[in-house]
């Protein structure tokens, strides 16, 4: 049995912020899931939710599946979790992101993946499958997310995860 536990939530408030930070991880887990429901605060345009570990934004390789409307494509972007909804999208609606990372605390890179959808009643919306490598063997202690510019807007909320394998050596939710 494994347990899945809260490390850190929060919600952005009135006015938007520019980034949010996990700090002072503790390398007690096994993996680390981060729940992400985001919205920009831009006029228009699409605009990037964005990661760093430890403060840097560096050393980050992804291959990025995309899909929107009837357009599906392949990329690399570095330290990018997907498109965030935005002001010109379909009223009080968010993008959700789902980041896995695994032995975020070993002492190898650390690969991760993310699921991402873009809410919009359009033809634009964006669905996204990322697979990333951070290569530096630190243990990850902090995760600042970064909205394109302006802001992350009012009501965008995140919530940390550790997850603790169980003694079995499965990752179970109980």
């Amino acid at each position: 049995m494994s347990a899945w536990t809260v490390i850190a939530h929060t919600e952005v408030g009135s006015g938007g912020v520019a980034d949010i930070t996990f700090s002072s991880i503790a390398g007690t887990y096994t993996d680390l899931y981060l729940a992400v429901s985001a919205r920009s605060t831009a006029s228009g345009g699409t605009k990037a939710l964005k990661i760093k570990f430890n403060g840097s934004d560096a050393n980050f390789t992804s291959r990025v599946l995309i899909g929107r409307g009837n357009i599906a494509e392949s990329f690399t972007e570095t330290n990018y979790l997907g498109e965030q909804t935005i002001p010109a999208n379909t009223s009080n609606t968010f993008a959700s992101f789902s980041v896995y990372i695994p032995n975020y605390s070993g002492s190898t890179n650390k690969s991760f993946s993310v699921d991402s959808v873009n809410e919009n009643n359009a033809t634009a919306a964006y669905q996204t499958i990322i697979g990333e490598l951070w290569s530096q063997t630190a243990a990850i202690t902090s995760i600042t997310l970064v909205g394109q510019d302006p802001n992350l807007a009012q009501y965008t909320s995140a919530t940390l995860y550790g997850i603790t394998k169980g003694s079995s050596g499965g990752v179970t939710v109980s």
